[in-house]
């Protein structure tokens, strides 16, 4: 879901139409969406640790709002060892039972499990295509319905939306910016020269 729609009650709906560029517009420039916003969402990430952090994140965000995500953020880094895929990889069941009692991440069983089965995942893809991101190379461009069944095959716990938010936030399906935004305007630049 986009991270706007996870921001409000049901009873605002009509705030939860707004876009998240528009939500963001008028934020100070310190807010953790604003940074988010304008510096992270839909540009592209070339280190395959950072990569899997968001998708950590993502999968962490399932049935939360962002805004717990982005300030659970610097807690998550440092509970999984910055996002390290090797390290991650090799995680113990003393990880695990570490992991779920740290107050400072989500402490969802099935969530933690992922993330480490995810990154042994990606150490497997990496010695295949070169990298996670290599791999995300290899297969792109695809339909959103064609990246959710990839996902589901070869990931734990990437739903429909989190497949998209993650492929949208890190610039593989279109739709992060709405084109009035001053960030869609960057990334179409940005664009042109690679």
């Amino acid at each position: 879901m986009h991270p706007v729609a996870q921001l409000f009650t049901p009873y605002n709906i009509h705030i939860a139409t707004m876009s998240y560029c528009e939500y963001v517009k008028d934020l100070p420039a310190d807010n953790l969406h604003k940074q988010y916003h304008d510096f992270r969402y839909g540009f592209s990430i070339e280190d395959d640790n950072e990569l899997f952090g968001r998708l950590v994140l993502e999968i962490n965000q399932a049935g939360l709002s962002w805004n717990t995500i982005l300030a659970k953020e610097q807690n998550f880094r440092r509970a999984y060892k910055g996002f390290d895929i090797k390290k991650i990889a090799n995680f113990t069941l003393k990880d695990r039972e570490r992991l779920l009692g740290d107050a400072g991440i989500i402490r969802n069983r099935l969530k933690v499990n992922a993330a480490i089965e995810n990154a042994k995942t990606i150490v497997l893809l990496q010695k295949e295509c070169g990298s996670f991101k290599g791999w995300l190379e290899a297969h792109h461009p695809k339909s959103k319905e064609n990246w959710v069944k990839l996902f589901k095959k070869t990931f734990l716990f990437t739903g429909g939306e989190i497949v998209n938010e993650f492929l949208m936030s890190a610039g593989y399906l279109p739709g992060a910016h709405v084109p009035e935004c001053h960030v869609y305007k960057t990334l179409q630049k940005l664009t042109e020269i690679s």
